[in-house]
């Protein structure tokens, strides 16, 4: 089914049936739950700072060591879903690219698959400060990032260096 035959299903049911379907969503669906609290509730910097939380545990757990990449990227892919605003986006960005990095930092160069994985998010949270006028905002911190990677492998100082060029010409 797709969302045109959906929205004609939905027309169909009165507002009763709608509450009854939209509340069961809410019990059974946790992401369902998270978006319509944040919809009647959009506290941002709560969800802000909940997500961020999220971010740093992909990095450094409270028990264990092992990296999760991908609940970190997954975090920020629902944060972006649930609607927030472009700084707050870009923001919990940088602090992925810079967790990342203090966590190499700590532990020695990963791989060139992790340095790229922090390259790109880099990339993306600067076009997206950029797109939305708030690049001076982070220059500071996208700097530092830079130059926190000095000695870095893999070739990943480099990178983002060229990148941190690119976005804040001289």
């Amino acid at each position: 089914m797709g969302l045109t035959e959906l929205k004609k299903e939905l027309q169909k049911l009165d507002q009763d049936k709608l509450i009854a379907l939209i509340t069961d969503l809410y019990k059974k669906i946790p992401a369902a739950k998270e978006f319509l609290d944040f919809y009647v509730s959009p506290n941002e910097q709560a969800l802000f700072e909940e997500y961020r939380e999220k971010v740093l545990r992909a990095f450094f757990p409270k028990r264990g060591m092992r990296l999760k990449l991908r609940e970190g990227k997954q975090a920020i892919s629902e944060f972006k879903k649930l609607g927030t605003s472009p700084e707050l986006l870009a923001e919990l960005m940088l602090f992925y690219v810079e967790t990342g990095v203090q966590f190499s930092r700590e532990f020695g160069d990963i791989s060139a698959e992790f340095c790229a994985s922090l390259q790109g998010l880099y990339e993306q949270a600067l076009g997206l400060m950029k797109e939305s006028g708030l690049l001076g905002k982070v220059a500071g911190r996208a700097r530092q990032v830079v130059i926190d990677t000095g000695g870095s492998g893999w070739g990943f100082h480099d990178e983002l260096h060229g990148l941190y060029q690119q976005f804040y010409k001289a």
